[in-house]
């Protein structure tokens, strides 16, 4: 299903010709973040629910320290924040864009396939 919503001209709004080197490295190396399995996987459990390492841990069927250094490049990124409840830090994604790129990825993927 397409969207009617044109991108590509609200994103040309904010810019005035092609952007700079630093910012499209920066766009770059984002999408290299989204390019590992491990976290995508992370970002797909918190996309319904917020939760805790040990939540993700037994979700994904893996270890705590791989998970934790997972959020660290996450949290770096600033596609997943947390906070504290008690002992336990609880861990979402970021904000509303985050949602939008992994909507879209999916939308795309699964257009792509016919499903």
């Amino acid at each position: 299903m397409k969207c009617d919503h044109d991108h590509a001209k609200d994103m040309l709004k904010h810019l005035d010709g092609m952007p700079d080197d630093v910012l499209l490295c920066d766009v770059s190396d984002l999408f290299k973040v989204f390019g590992d399995t491990t976290r995508m996987k992370i970002l797909f459990a918190l996309y319904k629910n917020e939760m805790s390492v040990n939540a993700i841990s037994d979700c994904l069927g893996m270890q705590q320290s791989a998970i934790s250094h997972q959020l660290k490049i996450l949290k770096d990124n600033n596609l997943v924040g947390n906070r504290r409840e008690g002992k336990t830090m609880i861990y979402f994604l970021s904000d509303d864009h985050v949602y939008q790129i992994l909507a879209q990825g999916f939308e795309h993927i699964m257009e792509e396939h016919d499903l």
